[in-house]
């Protein structure tokens, strides 16, 4: 296999680590509103969730566009240019996000929490949004010159596919947060989250299924539709998991849904990593848009080094804060209390509360 296939195939798994392990944290923040309106804990409980793993989770991203700007710099720099207001957009809320995070309780204030808590709602909920119009319109094809530059208008990546793409993602992004706080919490928290799930359940399972279909039938290649059939089944049975109040199958099922969704994407994308709407000639291909051999060789010597280390790394912080989050452990009762002066309510940092 050519090194710029197996770049490829490596960037498309990281984009899906990416979005398996980053979804459920943008589905906790949109949720996040409807966790405890009047209940300052049970917020706290939906973030301390995510608390020890939602930035290391934002390293999958780092390393995704990393390995895209050394193994494809053509696509990159064609995506990163032709997608900017997206793009952009994506970044400011990204931003805001992780700022609300470290200030959410620097000051002992309901009105300073609300507005860290919109904050978060806002930071989670347009990227899972507008994550699922890019990769639409990436596997669609956008207007692209023989130099392979983008002319493709905002309200042209605004076609309906890319919407239902967004659509897609934002309800499966929102369901697999639901889940993962029915695993992950108890008490309060844990029952609204069950509700949560089953609501959201209602339109992520028809619009995933819609836009499974469409991509299938528009873009898919044979070895696609098995991706599309198993993404389709586990998103059923991570719905009917979670009415039975199995977790854990659940959430297994919901991170399948996710990881063959994106793999039937790129699937569907290959050999094309920018497909050209004004005319097939002008698509990057992997052929046409990679690296030198030199440059790939070098990154997949790095890539067999320093990535088992970064998976170990991450399995390891996710076991050590396993066990479920409730309101006690939030605010110290029943539990032993960290050295230092206390912070009641306002607690800001979920990395370093305790985890009952």
């Amino acid at each position: 296999m050519e090194l710029p296939v197996i770049w490829f195939i490596a960037i498309s798994v990281l984009w899906i680590g990416y979005f398996v392990l980053e979804g459920f944290d943008f589905g906790v923040g949109t949720l996040l509103p409807f966790m405890g309106r009047r209940n300052s804990v049970d917020r706290r409980v939906a973030i301390n969730s995510i608390g020890p793993v939602w930035d290391a989770n934002e390293v999958w991203l780092l390393t995704a566009g990393g390995a895209m700007f050394a193994a494809f710099p053509a696509w990159y720099a064609s995506l990163f240019s032709g997608f900017y207001i997206p793009l952009f957009a994506i970044l400011i809320a990204l931003i805001l996000r992780g700022v609300a995070f470290e200030y959410r309780g620097k000051r002992d204030s309901d009105a300073w929490r609300t507005w860290w808590d919109r904050a978060i709602f806002f930071g989670s909920a347009a990227p899972a949004l507008l994550w699922g119009v890019v990769f639409a319109n990436i596997v669609r094809g956008v207007a692209m010159d023989a130099d392979h530059i983008v002319t493709a208008s905002l309200p042209d990546l605004l076609n309906p596919y890319a919407l239902l793409g967004g659509l897609t993602t934002l309800s499966l992004f929102t369901l697999h947060g639901a889940i993962f706080l029915t695993l992950k919490t108890d008490g309060p928290v844990r029952a609204r989250a069950r509700r949560a799930a089953l609501g959201t359940a209602c339109a992520a399972v028809p619009a995933g299924a819609v836009f499974l279909l469409w991509t299938q039938a528009a873009y898919g290649h044979p070895w696609t539709l098995p991706l599309v059939v198993v993404a389709a089944s586990a998103l059923v049975s991570g719905v009917a998991a979670a009415w039975k109040g199995r977790e854990g199958w659940s959430f297994a099922f919901t991170a399948l849904t996710v990881l063959t969704a994106v793999a039937a994407l790129f699937g569907a994308l290959f050999p094309n990593v920018l497909p050209s709407t004004t005319d097939p000639a002008f698509s990057l291909t992997v052929d046409n848009a990679s690296s030198a051999d030199y440059t790939l060789t070098v990154m997949t010597w790095v890539a067999v080094v320093f990535l088992p280390l970064v998976l170990l790394y991450q399995g390891w912080s996710y076991w050590v804060f396993r066990r479920r989050v409730t309101g006690a452990s939030v605010t110290g009762e029943g539990v032993t209390a960290p050295d230092g002066p206390g912070r009641g309510d306002g607690a800001a940092e979920p990395r370093r509360t305790p985890v009952a």
